[in-house]
Order: C-alpha cells, then sequence, then structure tokens
C-alpha cells in the first residue's frame, strides 16, 4: 500500500495543500493504513534531523546576504553598469536587462528575487524606449532563471543535501550553464532585433556620479587585488611548465619563489594595467565601474574562499552575510538599523519555510525507501531502454513537464532521491546529473501554466500571465536547447569542478573517465 504515497501527494497538492503538509500527509496516512504506525516516530525524527544540518545552515546564510545587498541599493549599481557596457548594442536595454540577471545571480540566487528586483525598475524603462511590455516581461522571466544557476545557487544547497553531494562541485558546475543560458538569451535578442524592429540605443553611462571617499577607495583596492588574484592564478597555471615549481608526491606545487613576493610584483602590474585603462575612458564610466566593484566582490569572495580551500561553502555564506553588511552599513552607507531589522524578518520568514520544506523531504524519503519505490521505478524506467542516451533524452521531457506545474525545490526533493540513483548506475556522474536536474527544473520557473516567476513577473509589469507565456516561447526555446547541450556534454558543467579538483577522481584517472563514469549497471 505505500506505494500508493506517490498518487495520494499529487492529489493533495492539487486540491491546493501546502507542499510541506502534502509531504507528510501523504506518508503519514499510508502508514497508518498500512499498519505501520510505530514508523511514526521515524518521520517526525527525520523531519527535525532534516532541518538540523551544519551544511544546510548555508542557505539561510545566503539568503540573507542577498536580500542585504538588494536592500542596500545594489540592484540600480548593477543596472547602471550595464547599461554602460552593452547599452549600446541594437535591443540594447533587452541585452541589460540579461547581463543584470547574470550578475545579480552571484548575489541572490534567487530566480523570484531577480524578476522581482530588476524587474520593477527594467520594464518600465524598457517600455519607455519602445519595447512593448509583454517583451521586456518576457525576456525579464526568462533571464531570471539564471539566479538559481550561477552560485550561490539555494536549489543546488537543497540538492547537495538531500542526496549527499558537495555543494562546492555544483557551486562550480553551475558557472558556465548560467553564462550560457545568459548567452544563448542575448543572441536570441539579436535575432529578434532586426526581425520585430527593436529599438536602437546609445550607451548609456549616468552623467555627474560620485562616490564617497571611503566607497572611491574601497573600490579601487578590490579592484587591484582581484587583477592581481586572476594574474597569480595564471601565473600558478604556468608555474610548473616553465620550471618555477615542481608537483609533490600529494599533487601540491612546491614554488622555488616565495609566493608573497610574486603577490607584490603583480599588484605592481595590476596597478599599472588599471592605471593605463583609466586613460582611456570618461570619467562617468570609470564612476559606474566604481559603484559596481564593491557589489560584485560577493561571488569573488563566495567562490574564492572555497576554491582556495579557506572556507567551506556554510563558511563563505556566513562570511558573505558580513561582507554585505560592511558595505551596506559602512562603504555606499545606503541601510539603516531599522532597514536590517526588515531584512533579518523576511529572511527568517523565507528561511523557516524552505527549512521545513527540506525537513519534510527528509522523512518523505524516509517512506520512499520502506516502500522501494526506487527499486520499482528503475526496473519500469530500464525496461524502457538501457541506452542513457534515450534516456536522458525522456527524463528532460519528465522533468520539463514536472517544472511546468511543482516548484524547483520541492520538485528536486522529490525526484532526486528517486532518479538520481538510476542515472549513476548508467554512468551519468552525480554531479552532471544534478546540474541536468537543477537547470531544468529552474527553466520550469518561467514556463507555463504554472511557473513562478511568471506570476511575479505579471504582477510587476501589470500584463497578463497568457500574454507574457506567447511572448517567452522563443527564448524558452533557447533554455531548452542549452539543457540539451549540458545535457549530452558533460564537459561543459563539469570542466570548471575537474580542474578544481572537487569531482573526487584518483589522481590516475582520466579526464572523460572522471566527468563520464562507465555504467555500474548489470542484468
Amino acid at each position: 500500500m505505500l506505494l500508493w504515497f506517490l498518487p495520494l501527494f499529487l492529489i493533495l497538492i492539487m486540491i491546493g495543500l501546502p507542499v510541506v503538509f502534502a509531504l507528510l500527509a501523504a506518508p503519514f496516512g499510508l502508514l497508518v493504513l498500512d499498519d505501520q504506525a510505530r514508523q511514526l516516530s521515524v518521520l517526525y525524527r527525520n523531519f527535525y534531523n532534516g532541518m538540523d544540518s551544519f551544511p544546510l545552515m548555508a542557505l539561510p546564510f545566503f539568503m540573507l546576504a542577498g536580500e542585504i545587498m538588494n536592500r542596500g541599493g545594489i540592484t540600480i549599481r548593477l543596472v547602471e553598469f550595464s547599461q554602460a557596457i552593452m547599452g549600446h548594442l541594437r535591443g540594447g536595454l533587452a541585452h541589460v536587462n540579461i547581463l543584470s540577471s547574470i550578475l545579480f545571480a552571484g548575489l541572490s540566487g534567487s530566480a523570484v528575487a531577480d524578476t522581482s528586483a530588476l524587474g520593477s525598475t527594467l520594464i518600465p524603462a524598457m517600455e519607455k524606449n519602445g519595447y512593448t511590455r509583454k517583451f521586456a516581461a518576457a525576456v525579464t522571466a526568462a533571464s531570471s532563471v539564471i539566479g538559481p544557476i550561477i552560485p550561490p545557487s539555494g536549489i543546488m544547497i537543497i540538492y547537495a543535501y538531500v542526496m549527499g553531494e558537495s555543494v562546492a562541485a555544483l557551486f562550480l558546475a553551475g558557472i558556465v550553464p548560467g553564462i550560457l543560458v545568459g548567452v544563448g538569451l542575448m543572441i536570441m535578442v539579436r535575432v529578434m532585433a532586426d526581425r520585430y524592429d527593436l529599438p536602437k540605443a546609445e550607451r548609456i553611462v549616468t552623467k555627474n556620479q560620485t562616490v564617497s571617499p571611503v566607497e572611491y577607495w574601497v573600490s579601487f583596492l578590490l579592484l587591484r587585488l582581484n587583477v592581481a588574484g586572476l594574474l597569480m592564478a595564471v601565473y600558478s597555471g604556468l608555474s610548473v611548465r616553465v620550471g618555477l615549481a615542481t608537483l609533490a608526491d600529494n599533487g601540491d606545487k612546491l614554488h622555488q619563489i616565495n609566493l608573497w613576493i610574486v603577490f607584490a610584483v603583480m599588484l605592481v602590474i595590476a596597478h599599472g594595467l588599471m592605471m593605463g585603462y583609466r586613460r582611456r575612458v570618461s570619467h562617468d564610466f570609470r564612476m559606474v565601474c566604481k559603484k559596481a566593484i564593491a557589489p560584485l566582490q560577493t561571488p569573488i569572495i563566495i567562490l574564492g574562499g572555497i576554491l582556495i580551500g579557506v572556507m567551506t561553502p556554510t563558511e563563505a555564506s556566513a562570511i558573505a552575510v558580513l561582507y554585505a553588511l560592511i558595505v551596506s552599513f559602512f562603504v555606499l552607507r545606503s541601510m539603516t538599523v531599522k532597514d536590517l531589522i526588515e531584512v533579518l524578518s523576511r529572511s527568517a520568514l523565507a528561511t523557516s519555510a524552505v527549512l521545513m520544506l527540506v525537513g519534510a523531504a527528509v522523512a518523505f524519503k524516509t517512506v520512499v525507501s520502506l516502500s522501494y519505490a526506487p527499486q520499482i521505478l528503475t526496473e519500469q524506467i530500464l525496461s524502457l531502454s538501457q541506452n542513457p542516451l534515450v534516456l536522458l533524452f525522456l527524463i528532460n521531457v519528465l522533468l520539463f513537464i514536472v517544472g511546468m506545474f511543482l516548484d524547483a525545490g520541492p520538485a528536486i526533493i522529490i525526484l532526486g532521491p528517486i532518479l538520481g540513483p538510476i542515472f549513476v548506475e548508467l554512468g551519468v556522474h552525480p554531479v552532471h546529473f544534478a546540474i541536468i536536474m537543477s537547470v531544468n527544473l529552474t527553466v520550469g520557473l518561467a514556463t507555463p501554466p504554472m511557473g513562478l516567476v511568471l506570476f511575479v513577473a505579471s504582477t510587476v509589469s501589470r500584463e497578463r500571465v497568457e500574454t507574457i507565456a506567447r511572448a517567452i516561447l522563443p527564448f524558452l526555446a533557447v533554455e531548452v536547447a542549452v539543457i540539451f547541450l549540458i545535457t549530452y556534454f558533460p564537459q561543459i558543467s563539469m570542466t570548471v569542478p575537474y580542474l578544481a579538483d572537487f569531482l573526487g577522481c584518483s589522481p590516475d584517472a582520466g579526464y572523460m573517465a572522471c566527468i563520464s563514469p562507465e555504467p555500474q549497471f548489470t542484468n
């Protein structure tokens, strides 16, 4: 009888019961009917244990950091920076919308926050410059799905926790797919620019901007540190080849030159490069860039700390909150204590909802294992085909349909434990499947009829959901194409975590053997 918990769960969802309660009510009822009431204590103990997790603390911290940055006036700075970079292209404000989503993704990790924050600024601006309201809303909704793909990502933290994967590996694997979605959307805008006579634009640089002395010198220092860090990364990669470093038995590099001396030299070179670039651009353009540097440091701190091994993702999330507070209160001076109280309240409510969902999902997994549903479903899926390429196509279709009706978080929680092990046995790397699933279900946020960001875009733009749904179809086609690219070419998503050594491969394993293991399934 326990096999009926999935149909019962779907019925409860369809009649409007919140997902977290449906996740608990379905197994609760069936355990009672199946005379397994003794398992109820396990069910609710797992509900609490599912929330009591150190790695899961990264989720509320990242959500809080995003809220602080957004409330601190970061959005308008990112939009102005994007306008200065891409505003001169045909369909310029549409390109600005997409680039702003890419940049905002490194701060919030949420598609809904992206749509709400950027949409309220850019949709009116696009309409004022000659774009139709439905097109502006469609571009905003389509580009907002980049938010949960580029790290930090809330749904990837949930997937990593539920499936026992590395958060850092998933973060790194999402970088290239997220950028690829953005580039694909920009190409579509360029294709549509001539056909639909999108407005021409010119480079928009806000005039006569000023920054405080504190922000000026913080931006001055951060920019040079970032460039020096990039040069150090290049040096580290080339040092073995030119004989400046050797590899020890454990794979570490033994440098013949003191790295602090090298970094000091790189810092001097970075300063020279910045001074040379300064003479080539206008004062207003430099001011726009300076105002964006401090906010854009957040994803660099997160990923940089994880990559060099000084922080876990949870620790990086706490540092991100601290940095967001310092920037908002002391550098930009755009927040007050009253604002902080409201931000903490909103973050607490959002976090409690997500953590309850995760706790219910862990309890849900207990019933899934008791019912032998994964084994039965595995047999059914493998009876269709044992060709991983065919099954990946079918599972993408399934995930796309699920994404039309169910939010990404609950869908990952429900389907991840069932589908993940099947494809790992078929030779798909766990991190690769995690990215396939995360990107597919994230795109579902912008897919009619129940895509959440469509409703948010409708609220912001005051345009009907049906109208936005029709206008978004060309952009959805691009995102579906990207899904199949990352599905059948694992190199797209797996190269960055492989180079950073976050895939857990043995030292003698080759590149393709690491990112695409041999099938484990046997008849």
